[in-house]
């Protein structure tokens, strides 16, 4: 890994509260809470795996990984609408011996007595939702794979160019800024400045967004404080975007051989993702804005297959081929070779 990127320190929640998990899904889930205690602001949720208990309700607790968030389908409610009230009772009491976070009832489901009774005395909350099983599942999946990802906090400006996400890093001082400013009057939008938080998110993916307070703050040397949103307006930012090439900029360095083909394609290694890494020298008068342009662009390209400098390295390989030994690369025949063979008369 760069210099650059070496010992960025990873950052995991150990736990987020049941408290938290209710507030986020209340509205956005149609989540609602029919226990009758309140939520003890303590209970925590340290698992992001969730666990379907059917056979720890039939009595077989060895493997009940009790410590994640229960759902109750409609294959748990139906199983204890068979049971008679004593086998119901005693099926619970087992369940309720253990501390369980929370339980969730989906598919709006009519919810025991028995189970909010013992769910009240062992104060553990009861939520329930109107969303079918396996959609909640994965909705609530999801959220915990976003709560309990692995980050990292990355100084730089994040930019949302023509749909690819460019991190811009580089020392203090270099510019960094002031090119996402350029990018954002140019239509583009802000992701974030200065602190970038990026997650890792499932397999293969980096997410970043900024910090809750600076946001789509940002800090112009000699400007000072200007906020994004206010000047150019709701079109010029967004919370969070994949983070597809970091542009690192450093000064220009007469002795050092930069990349002149594309044909090398450096990765840095970020959370065990592998990201394109473009080093970018910069000197007074260099258009590093349309530059940036011209990155994202080219890794569409890339992206939807066609790949410029491999292409030219096919096409020079075929006209060596084509050579004998002994002709020069530069024949008589072709050493003026246009682009086009005829002007038909164009004096444009």
């Amino acid at each position: 890994m760069p210099g650059r990127f070496e010992n960025i320190k990873e950052i995991k929640k150990n736990f987020i509260t049941v408290e938290f998990l209710y507030n986020e899904f209340k509205g956005r889930f149609k989540l609602e809470k029919i226990s009758n205690e309140e939520i003890d602001t303590r209970l925590q949720i340290t698992e992001k795996d969730i666990h379907r208990p059917g056979l720890a309700l039939a009595g077989f607790v060895e493997l009940f990984t009790f410590n994640r968030v229960q759902i109750f389908g409609n294959t748990e409610i139906h199983y204890l609408e068979k049971l008679s009230p004593q086998d119901r009772l005693k099926s619970l009491q087992v369940f309720f011996s253990f501390d369980v976070p929370c339980v969730i009832i989906t598919n709006n489901n009519k919810v025991p007595d028995e189970l909010i009774k013992l769910a009240d005395e062992k104060h553990i909350p009861i939520f329930r939702t109107v969303y079918p099983t396996t959609k909640f599942s994965y909705f609530i999946s999801d959220f915990f794979d976003d709560q309990f990802s692995t980050q990292i906090i990355m100084h730089g400006s994040f930019v949302d160019v023509y749909g690819v996400g460019l991190l811009f890093s580089g020392k203090s001082g270099i510019g960094k800024s002031e090119i996402a400013l350029d990018l954002v009057e140019r239509g583009h939008r802000l992701v974030a400045d200065d602190v970038v938080v990026v997650s890792k998110k499932g397999e293969g993916v980096l997410m970043g967004s900024g910090m809750a307070m600076s946001k789509h703050i940002m800090e112009i040397r000699g400007l000072g404080i200007i906020d994004v949103s206010t000047i150019f307006g709701i079109r010029s930012i967004r919370y969070q975007k994949r983070v597809e090439v970091i542009v690192e900029l450093e000064d220009w360095d007469t002795d050092k051989a930069y990349d002149r083909t594309g044909l090398d394609n450096t990765t840095v290694d970020l959370l065990s993702v592998d990201i394109e890494l473009i080093k970018l020298p910069i000197f007074p008068g260099k258009n590093i804005t349309v530059i940036a342009e011209v990155i994202a662009l080219n890794y569409l390209c890339k992206h939807y297959g066609y790949n410029a400098a491999e292409v030219f390295r096919k096409k020079l390989q075929e006209k060596i081929s084509r050579k004998s030994d002994k002709d020069s690369l530069y024949s008589r025949d072709d050493r003026l070779e246009k682009a086009t063979e005829y002007f038909e008369h164009d004096f444009e």
